[in-house]
């Protein structure tokens, strides 16, 4: 299943499950939301409509954004040929749309457009509004743009990309302008060698032809060890399970959302409505996110996390001052199975390894080729002059 809501057969733009359009339901993937209807945009989906741009529908999302692929879905995984697939990039993939916005919380939209073979960008926290996201981990999760090539990403970008008053975290630059014709030949790009080893030979080889690509275009490519991958992956999973704890308190059944149809006083309803309601995943991350921030482990976890946040920023910072951009695997491997989800805990924290620096830093991240590539913040024009240039 791709779309959800299909509103306009002729509509060029998709948007996922947790991006509000007016009037339409927002479930965020989740059984928990299944009657939500918003009564207002999200602010990315309104300038894309004021510039013209038409939406095609709401597309298939994991719960609340939280796994691999979509995997988690209350209405199933998007497959093709018994292979997971993210809904968005699949639809651009396939040419029916021209672009998807999707809200990259844990990396799955960047796994979506390695799989499938289309370009997807993150950019800098703050440089996109999250106005109207339903709410998971509020201080990585941003909106992206999923399209055909880096011109069909900047074009999108572009539009909704700039300040808005609405979101708190909202950066104050009015807009933001977007290149692809920076000069690739006098770029020097790191491999990151941690990430490079992890992945399989299939990824491999995908990084080894796309750094082939850019030496043939007179770019400097190196192979260095970045030295804080582990530690990011691992301080941004009790970041994001500590914020997804916390936003998601408010679905308990009393105000919206699902409501159990048995229950005999209020907290009965609180634990019924969540258990019948939320997906194995979901509720995983809920009591992993409330044990670290419990009184005994909240120094030690949450607080120690936060500290770790900020040396894998400085460590990045020295790395860029260095080096234009790092090319890594955006994941471990080419495709996906289908598997059992009650596994979805220890096989997203895996698959972390490889999206978890964007994440904890906020900086931009773009997929393109089968292959991620990062930069420092604000950097986004360099992620796709090296895309364009290898796709030209």
């Amino acid at each position: 299943m791709f779309y959800i809501n299909q509103i306009n057969a002729a509509g060029t733009i998709a948007v996922d499950d947790t991006i509000l359009i007016k009037g339409t339901p927002a479930t965020a993937g989740s059984k928990m939301l299944e009657n939500f209807k918003p009564l207002f945009s999200a602010e990315a989906v309104e300038r894309l409509e004021k510039a013209g741009y038409s939406i095609a529908g709401k597309t298939n999302v994991g719960e609340f954004g939280l796994d691999l692929l979509g995997e988690t879905s209350a209405y199933g995984a998007a497959t093709a040929d018994g292979k997971l697939i993210g809904a968005g990039a699949a639809l651009v993939a396939e040419g029916k749309i021209k672009a998807a916005l999707s809200v990259d919380l844990n990396g799955a939209p960047r796994r979506a457009a390695a799989v499938s073979g289309v370009d997807f960008i993150k950019p800098t926290y703050g440089t996109v509004s999250r106005y109207g996201v339903i709410a998971a981990a509020c201080s990585g999760e941003q909106i992206g743009v999923t399209a055909a090539d880096a011109e069909g990403v900047k074009e999108i970008l572009t539009v909704i990309a700039g300040h808005d008053s609405k979101d708190g975290t909202s950066l104050p630059d009015e807009k933001y302008e977007y290149s692809t014709d920076a000069d690739v030949s006098a770029m020097k790009i790191a491999v990151a060698k941690e990430l490079y080893d992890a992945a399989d030979a299939a990824v491999k080889a995908k990084i080894d032809s796309f750094a082939d690509a850019l030496k043939a275009k007179g770019a400097k490519v190196e192979f260095v060890e970045l030295g804080i991958i582990a530690q990011a992956q691992t301080a941004w999973q009790i970041l994001m399970a500590a914020e997804t704890t916390n936003n998601l308190s408010r679905f308990d059944g009393v105000k919206y959302g699902y409501r159990t149809a048995d229950y005999k006083n209020i907290d009965e309803l609180y634990v019924k409505s969540r258990s019948e309601a939320m997906g194995f995943l979901t509720k995983a991350t809920i009591i992993y996110g409330s044990d670290v921030l419990a009184k005994a482990k909240y120094e030690k976890c949450y607080d120690k996390s936060l500290r770790i946040r900020r040396v894998v920023c400085d460590r990045m910072k020295a790395v860029y001052a260095e080096y234009d951009a790092v090319l890594a695997p955006a994941c471990s491997k080419a495709e996906y199975a289908p598997y059992d989800t009650a596994d979805a805990f220890e096989k997203v924290f895996a698959e972390s390894l490889f999206t978890a620096i964007p994440s904890i830093t906020g900086m931009p991240a773009m997929v393109t080729g089968g292959v991620q590539l990062m930069a420092d913040s604000f950097k986004e024009s360099v992620l796709l002059s090296i895309a364009k240039s290898v796709e030209v």
